[in-house]
């Protein structure tokens, strides 16, 4: 049995909505406003929420704007309406709804969609992070407008992002309404044709193709060429260069060319650190909301540290040091001394980004010289002369190697 918030104005429509869900076995509470909804969301979490777009208070779109920002975003939400178009179903989803429904609602639409939806509730119970309504830095805004623009292709895409990047909350944004979005564990150890059924008219996401074995590899092929016959959206994600991955990684060029035959860049996150405090609050208050961890809230102090740190190991890293803050803080408000121990712990335990020890002798090596070589041209500001004399190498050698890791070469002069 689910407990199902319905959230409508019509009373009609709420009386047989819940009639129906209630003869499937469903415990419904009922809402006939926003403000009603707010209430119910507050005492406790819903398995799914059945919510009316147009409403007298607040309309169903700027609710779930509220909860996605708020953190409270964290059970199946499918929004409704009589009057609304596909726009506003695309908009729906890219916040984080799973589904429209178009009313009036045929019943074995509703069941499906129902079903469905407590099926994603009942995994782990947490809907997937989108970053769609949170932030308002620039670069985020233009993020957003651009893959909403990417959504309207079919080529596989290659999103590139620094080490620690989490492709998947972009990814999100280019799934279309009610259609699936599979993480590429789930197809890759056997890419059968009732795997890619499954995944038909959807988003298959590839969160790290540099992590990919030989054999997942060789898998990823044979999706890709069926890709157009399932109406598959491939979206893979990169921490280096797409040249490294064949120099580097053992990949075929031609699987290279045709996974990046559209790139696009994530920001990073120091590039939009004045909505780091929220982007953290969303994220510790749905870890508190799905029970991961005790109560917990961020002081002031606290998210001003977090907005002044540089994020090196961006989204990666800000998780990492909240779900450190989540368990270790000795309140239930995390002060800035909490944020300093988190972030000075990890800068003296962790190994540089993307320096992993489960690899082959070859991938282990060319993970070294490149964190290496990008050290040395970061400390001595491109300086090639001074990069060749520090590392102990000739000059022409040097270009060599940096063009094989996939490295910019900087000044080859000095200034």
């Amino acid at each position: 049995m689910a407990q199902i918030l319905i959230v409508d104005d019509e009373v009609g429509i709420r009386e047989l909505l819940s009639e129906i869900l209630a003869d499937e076995g469903h415990a419904v509470e009922l809402a006939d406003s926003a403000g009603a909804a707010r209430r119910a969301r507050e005492r406790q979490r819903p398995d799914l929420v059945l919510l009316d777009i147009w409403m007298p208070d607040t309309d169903g779109i700027t609710l779930l704007k509220e909860w996605a920002a708020g953190g409270q975003l964290t059970m199946p939400v499918v929004v409704m309406s009589g009057h609304g178009t596909i726009e506003t179903a695309v908009e729906a989803t890219r916040i984080g709804a799973l589904d429209y429904l178009e009313k009036p609602i045929a019943l074995q639409r509703l069941l499906e969609t129902v079903k469905r939806a407590l099926r994603i509730s009942g995994s782990d119970g947490q809907v997937p992070f989108s970053i769609a309504s949170i932030g308002k830095a620039p670069v985020l805004v233009e993020a957003r407008k651009r893959l909403a623009q990417l959504a309207q292709s079919a080529a596989p895409l290659l999103l590139r992002g620094d080490p620690g990047a989490r492709g998947e909350p972009f990814a999100r944004l280019l799934a279309a309404p009610g259609t699936p979005f599979l993480a590429a564990e789930d197809v890759l150890a056997s890419p059968s044709s009732d795997a890619l059924a499954k995944a038909a008219g959807g988003v298959l996401f590839v969160a790290d193709l540099a992590s990919l074995s030989r054999s997942e590899r060789k898998n990823l092929e044979f999706i890709l060429a069926r890709a157009e016959r399932y109406r598959l959206r491939l979206v893979s994600c990169c921490q280096v260069d797409p040249r490294a991955l064949v120099t580097g990684f053992e990949f075929e060029r031609d699987l290279v060319e045709r996974l990046a035959e559209v790139t696009f860049r994530l920001p990073a996150l120091r590039q939009y650190a004045d909505d780091v405090p929220d982007l953290a609050g969303v994220l510790l208050s749905r870890m508190v909301q799905t029970g991961v961890c005790p109560m917990r809230r961020l002081s002031e102090d606290a998210k001003d540290a977090l907005r002044q740190h540089s994020w090196p190991g961006d989204l990666g890293e800000l998780e990492a040091v909240l779900n450190d803050l989540a368990f270790s803080a000795l309140e239930e408000e995390i002060r800035a001394e909490d944020v300093a121990r988190a972030l000075s712990g990890r800068e003296a335990a962790l190994p540089p980004p993307d320096l992993r020890f489960d690899r082959p002798f070859r991938e282990a090596r060319e993970s070294f010289e490149r964190l290496y070589f990008e050290h040395l041209l970061e400390r001595e500001n491109g300086s090639m002369s001074r990069v060749a004399e520090r590392a102990g190498l000739e000059r022409t050698h040097l270009y060599r190697k940096l063009k094989a890791l996939g490295l910019q070469i900087g000044r080859r002069e000095e200034e």
